[in-house]
């Protein structure tokens, strides 16, 4: 197949227009980190033009739009083992999309594909190989999947966030460590903005404040275990800040409602559906209990904030495990199974952390798993791989 890359014309010469596609799709953990690398590229390029490629049923459908990029969609779908008339007709539908990948790529003849999670990244990524177009793929979690082992002989580099990563592709081209690029981080927040932050959720700023989150949709067996935890009035040591998501606040609601208490008015507890600065209220508690997803996982190290995960349950490969696992073998987060999680576990494990010298050590050793410069550092795989 004849190659569809242009020449790219190097720095100091009169330059033609950077163009890439980005490929993601389905969930802001595959989205935002496309997002931020086409920010970065944008920073140092303003003329790049980049294009998302994803699908009609993800969050790239608001997330890609509101950042100012254009989106183009074709079919993906995970492909299951188990026979069934549904998986063929996706099957099918999924086979179309690599036929609409390809014709994608050739009108838009990129320079660079830069894939970070979704079905849809074989499609486009196998399409960019094809055309013999530069290819690269960003592995968030720590336990690759079975789509970056597959495309890895066919993809010029992989990016991967966690030390744990580079030893699990072994069929690879060139894998290097950069990090997963997240939203701005203010790292350093001043006692003063801290005690603002928290009260601003009417909570006390004097008492140690546990932050709970399932993401952005909330974690059932996550809210039920702070459900049990406020009806038996466990937290006497501390307070807690419950985002439940705004698809399950009602039904917490009702559950608080069913044992007598007042979603409003319960002693130590503040819940809210959703938070948007989510950031500023992370690095403002003192303890943190949450999921552990890959962007999670680095905001957390970022942030040096001792925690408590609770990895979500029947993913692939039980990657959120793995990510746990980053965390807790530096010495700052316990990890509970998410089907081992009660009430009075889950308050021992807090009350254990409340101690003030084990809480600093273990954000100390928090940051031990962060790395800095991310965007710079894949800007140079970048700049490598295009021969800039």
């Amino acid at each position: 197949m004849k190659s569809l890359k242009p020449k790219y014309i190097k720095q100091g010469e009169i330059r033609a227009k950077m163009k890439v596609i980005m490929a993601a799709a389905g969930t802001a953990g595959h989205i935002n980190p496309a997002l931020a690398i086409a920010n970065k590229i944008k920073k140092e390029n303003p003329s790049a033009e980049i294009t998302f490629i994803g699908t009609e049923r993800g969050l790239e459908q608001d997330l890609v739009p509101r950042a100012g990029y254009p989106l183009r969609t074709i079919d993906a779908y995970g492909l299951s083992k188990k026979l069934s008339l549904d998986n063929l007709k996706k099957m099918i539908k999924t086979l179309k999309g690599i036929f609409e990948a390809r014709k994608i790529v050739k009108e838009i003849k990129p320079d660079l594909i830069i894939g970070t999670g979704g079905y849809i990244c074989g499609a486009v990524i196998l399409a960019g190989h094809k055309y013999k177009i530069p290819t690269m793929l960003h592995e968030s979690n720590a336990f690759p999947g079975k789509a970056v082992k597959m495309l890895a002989p066919k993809t010029d580099v992989i990016m991967v966030s966690f030390k744990d990563a580079l030893d699990r592709i072994t069929n690879a081209k060139k894998v290097v460590l950069t990090g997963t690029p997240t939203r701005d981080i203010k790292q350093n927040m001043t006692l003063d903005e801290k005690i603002k932050e928290i009260e601003k959720y009417s909570l006390n700023p004097a008492k140690p404040t546990v932050l709970v989150f399932g993401g952005s949709q909330g974690a059932k067996a996550i809210n039920d275990a702070i459900i049990d935890l406020a009806e038996k009035k466990l937290n006497k040591k501390y307070q807690i800040l419950l985002v439940s998501g705004p698809k399950q606040y009602e039904i917490v609601k009702e559950e608080f409602k069913k044992r007598n208490l007042d979603i409003d008015n319960i002693y130590g507890i503040k819940v809210v559906p959703y938070i948007y600065d989510m950031v500023e209220i992370m690095n403002s508690a003192d303890i943190l209990v949450c999921r552990s997803g890959a962007t999670t996982i680095t905001e957390i190290a970022k942030l040096g904030k001792p925690s408590i995960l609770i990895p979500l349950p029947n993913v692939s490969h039980d990657h959120q495990q793995y990510n746990a696992e980053v965390l807790e073998n530096v010495g700052s987060a316990f990890i509970i199974k998410n089907n081992e999680l009660t009430a009075e576990d889950l308050n021992g494990k807090i009350e254990q952390m409340l101690d003030k010298n084990l809480l600093e050590t273990m954000g100390n050793n928090a940051r031990k798993a962060s790395i800095d410069n991310v965007e710079d550092r894949i800007y140079d795989e970048i700049k490598k791989v295009l021969g800039i």
